[in-house]
């Protein structure tokens, strides 16, 4: 398996966790008396995601200038 291989297969679990992390801080928002700790912690993890999310993009795909 290629590094390129491997980039995009984590890519892929890390838009996967991206998304279920977003369904988790929805669900935990629209309770009555949502746990803000918990929630603080569920979209910090969220932005350190999306950091290594256009990281990994960044490398397959590098922004050329021409």
């Amino acid at each position: 398996m290629s590094n390129q291989e491997k980039l995009c297969e984590r890519l892929e679990l890390l838009r996967a966790e991206h998304r279920d992390l977003d369904d988790a801080i929805v669900a935990l928002s629209q309770r009555s008396l949502p746990d803000m700790i918990q929630l603080a912690r569920l979209k910090k993890k969220k932005l350190q995601l999306r950091d290594d999310i256009i990281r990994i993009e960044s490398v397959l795909l590098p922004d050329i200038i021409a």
